[in-house]
């Protein structure tokens, strides 16, 4: 069975392209068929896979407004099993060229459907906003992962992205479910970030990750090299905490 995976948090620089590629790299590792579908105008899982995108090449934003086919805007990672379909800032004019559009919620689903004949997940990197991109993402997934950074204002937010889910599944996806929370850039030397663990795991409504994602500096590396963190530095820290969050997540699956 595929699953559509939106890995979703509103506020920015939480890790949500770095779970979206590098929990995408540990699952092809696995064997499992990814596709990482870069929902985000700032194009970061594009470039953390090393995709670059010429000129009249297809990416998400011409599938979005139905003028190209998913299979044609799919692109090649460096590593197995693993595929892209990219963004370019393109897709900012998205948004507002699919306002007035029939259905503009379920662009994203259409898309999708066709691929899951081919992938076992297909990982939808949200952008840092619960705007139309993210609706869309939401419409077509199956489940939710919240990663959610080791800091002060953790838990701001958390309700109203929880709210908006439940808005979607009311009117939009009746499937949806929160699959559950990932803690990130955590650092073991604060008493802040061991609080925040704490917090977290007694207020999330639902599961929460026994995998911690560090503070890491291979995994801040790894993008600018287009590769994962199983490519780049295997023998991290970061490296080991996304292989044991692959693996929760597959046993979920059995």
């Amino acid at each position: 069975m595929s699953e559509v995976l939106a890995i979703v948090n509103q506020k920015g620089g939480v890790g949500k392209t770095t779970t979206s590629v590098n929990v995408g790299g540990y699952l092809a590792k696995a064997g499992k068929p990814v596709v990482v579908i870069d929902m985000d105008p700032q194009a970061n899982a594009t470039a953390g896979l090393g995709v670059e995108v010429e000129s009249g090449q297809p990416t998400i934003y011409e599938v979005l407004l139905g003028l190209a086919e998913p299979h044609e805007a799919l692109r090649s990672s460096s590593q197995e099993n693993l595929n892209v379909i990219p963004a370019t800032p393109d897709l900012v004019g998205a948004a507002i060229e699919l306002m007035d559009q029939p259905h503009r919620e379920y662009r994203l689903r259409r898309a999708v459907k066709p691929l899951l004949e081919h992938y076992e997940f297909v990982l939808l990197d949200c952008p840092p906003s619960l705007g139309l991109l993210t609706v869309n993402a939401l419409a077509a997934a199956h489940k939710v992962l919240i990663p959610v950074q080791c800091e002060f204002y953790a838990l701001e937010g958390l309700h109203q992205l929880l709210d908006t889910v439940e808005m979607v599944k009311e009117h939009l996806n009746p499937q949806i479910q929160v699959l559950g929370a990932v803690l990130t850039m955590y650092d073991r030397r604060t008493q802040l970030s061991r609080k925040i663990v704490k917090d977290v795991r007694r207020n999330f409504p639902g599961h929460v990750f026994d995998s911690v994602i560090p503070r890491n500096t291979e995994l801040a590396e790894a993008p600018s090299t287009g590769k994962t963190i199983l490519e780049y530095a295997e023998a991290s820290r970061g490296a080991k905490a996304y292989e044991y969050l692959s693996e929760e997540l597959l046993n979920l699956y059995t």
